[in-house]
């Protein structure tokens, strides 16, 4: 495999990363600001990676030499690290274990005064991370479901163009 077979693959790579993260960004957006579903602090931490990934991407479109194995090594870190945290939220959702998060919690008020808690509480209200959010009432897959199946996808697209670069090209990279 020439070199420029090799940095088309990569580009490819790349891109795809860019725009799976602002995809599932735009999503995140659209499901909270038009279709009105509220995030709990782990759906938050979910979209992190997916912001690293498009950096990642734009990394891995300018990196040349030495440089593009580190590029992808950070974009399957980042995928496997999404896929940990809808692990996590999975099972929190699932009642599997509670939540690492403190905002995923009702807010604890030791004062009697009507007043002092009205003053204590949050400026949005929060989602307790253990309620589920799905996208349609007739298919029982949450978002944080769906979330993990699509980053174990991009893992497994990242995972397979690197084979075929290295099939194609004859040595291990």
């Amino acid at each position: 495999m020439s070199y420029q077979q090799r940095q088309h693959i990569n580009n490819l790579v790349g891109i795809s990363m860019i725009l799976a993260g602002l995809f599932a960004l735009g999503f995140a957006w659209l499901a909270q600001n038009i279709w009105n579903m509220a995030p709990c602090g782990l759906c938050l931490l979910e979209r992190w990676p997916y912001r690293i990934l498009i950096a990642a991407g734009i990394l891995l479109l300018m990196a040349r030499g030495a440089l593009v194995p580190w590029a992808k090594a950070i974009i399957v870190l980042v995928l496997v690290a999404s896929l940990g945290l809808s692990f996590v939220h999975i099972g929190v959702e699932e009642g599997w274990w509670a939540s690492p998060l403190p905002e995923c919690y009702a807010v604890a008020s030791n004062t009697q005064d009507l007043a002092t808690r009205f003053m204590e509480m949050p400026d949005r209200p929060h989602k307790p991370c253990d309620l589920p959010s799905y996208l349609f009432d007739w298919l029982p897959i949450s978002l944080t479901m769906m979330n993990g199946l699509y980053s174990l996808v991009l893992l497994i697209w990242v995972l397979i163009s690197n084979q075929i670069e290295k099939n194609c090209s004859g040595k291990f990279r």
